[in-house]
């Protein structure tokens, strides 16, 4: 989608992601949109008002008293005549001031006074942002309308923390923008749609898991599709390295029983797509305690119980949405093993693609790879697509649930 004519006004906060920013100028630019930026003081640390002007070939706004800039109140005319608020990076502190109604600088009081969409894109160290505060906070945000994309789980900054608190990255928060400003028809308005990605994290001690080989990026780039043709998506993601889709509500699960919780929590919804790869056992009961090696013992005998059928177990609720669409990640007899989920799931129809070693694992293939071959299983027989991107794969998914949904009675 084109961004010509349209109107950004940029909020950069204080963090070292503030160098994403710079980017993130050039890219919307690139697309035909105009950009204003609005620096915290904590931003002009990190980065150059000199630099960002540069980039944006604008004047860049610091200060809530400038005299030349407020002479005809110029932080009211800012959150006004922009199309979208972009606030990248933002910062707990950001977070805070807006979802508690404060406005002492400029940055503050502009998404204060606006009355304009605004998307915010995280940044900050893990513990902040799993911080009660910070999660009651967005939640606050949210409820009023406030859009998120991101944050990632990832490297930070600091020597020695990972976890989830990286800023999504400059194209993912692009994406994010043309979303919200695409015009078109949404003809899945109105519709509540349940999706399941990633992998599932089964612990066996404290430091060990058993998991699929999923990354995340098929079922993600499924919710952002639906989510750009209007429906209310609620994502419930395993463990991934990717950022939240734009304009979709997302649940972080660890484990298939969190998962299936979680999934189970959001009925009654009119589709569910369940594309995550969830792990087919557990182990019994997980060691409290890393599990050492002890010379000439050998491993460890690991007892393993069935983990809950998610697909199958809302395929055959009382409260089953109108269309339950099913993956099938196989590595032989492909038609046949998505015929036979098809039957004992209560799918509708089941999306089947072959990850066998030739094809599906690894940075280039299914399972970690940016493209996709599907077959569309049904009990009309089966639809065959030819290989194309994730994106490409999620749109056309997309398309065709909004189709189904229109001949569906719930």
């Amino acid at each position: 989608m084109s961004l010509s004519g349209k109107r950004i006004l940029l909020i950069i906060g204080g963090g070292i992601a503030a160098y994403k920013a710079l980017d993130l100028i050039r890219r919307l630019r690139e697309r035909g949109a105009s950009v204003r930026v609005v620096m915290t003081a904590a931003a002009r640390e990190f980065v150059t008002t000199l630099s960002v002007g540069a980039l944006s070939a604008d004047h860049v706004f610091t200060e809530l008293f400038d005299r030349h800039d407020e002479h005809d109140v110029g932080h009211i005319r800012l959150s006004r005549e922009a199309d979208l608020l972009v606030v990248a990076p933002a910062t707990a502190d950001l977070m805070a001031k807006l979802a508690n109604g404060h406005a002492n600088d400029l940055a503050s009081t502009v998404l204060l006074a606006t009355d304009k969409r605004v998307l915010m894109a995280p940044a900050m160290n893990p513990k902040m942002w799993s911080h009660p505060a910070t999660r009651r906070n967005r939640a606050t945000l949210e409820k009023d309308g406030i859009a998120f994309i991101g944050p990632a789980r990832g490297e930070m900054a600091e020597s020695n923390e990972a976890g989830e608190g990286r800023m999504a990255e400059p194209l993912e928060i692009v994406a994010a923008v043309e979303a919200m400003l695409d015009q078109r028809p949404k003809p899945l308005a109105g519709k509540r749609i349940i999706v399941t990605s990633g992998p599932t994290h089964e612990p066996i001690d404290p430091v060990r898991y058993i998991a699929n080989r999923s990354s995340g990026k098929q079922g993600h780039a499924i919710a952002a599709a639906l989510a750009k043709l209007g429906a209310d998506v609620r994502l419930v993601s395993g463990p991934v390295t990717i950022a939240d889709p734009a304009g979709v509500t997302t649940t972080h699960v660890e484990t298939a029983a969190q998962m299936k919780d979680a999934v189970e929590s959001l009925l009654p919804a009119d589709a569910a797509v369940f594309v995550a790869a969830v792990a087919d056992w557990r182990t019994a009961s997980a060691a409290g305690e890393k599990i050492k090696k002890v010379a000439g013992e050998g491993p460890p005998a690991l007892q393993m119980v069935e983990n809950p059928d998610i697909l199958a177990g809302v395929g055959h609720h009382s409260l089953r949405p109108g269309l339950v669409v099913g993956f099938a990640a196989e590595t032989q007899d492909l038609i046949g093993n998505a015929e036979a989920k098809l039957r004992k799931k209560g799918a509708d129809f089941i999306v089947a693609n072959d990850v066998s070693h030739e094809s599906g694992i690894g940075p280039t293939g299914v399972m970690g790879g940016d493209r996709n071959r599907v077959r569309i299983v049904s009990k009309a027989g089966v639809e065959e697509w030819p290989e194309m991107g994730k994106d490409e794969v999620a749109e056309r998914l997309a398309a065709l649930i909004a189709t189904r949904l229109r001949t569906v009675v719930v």
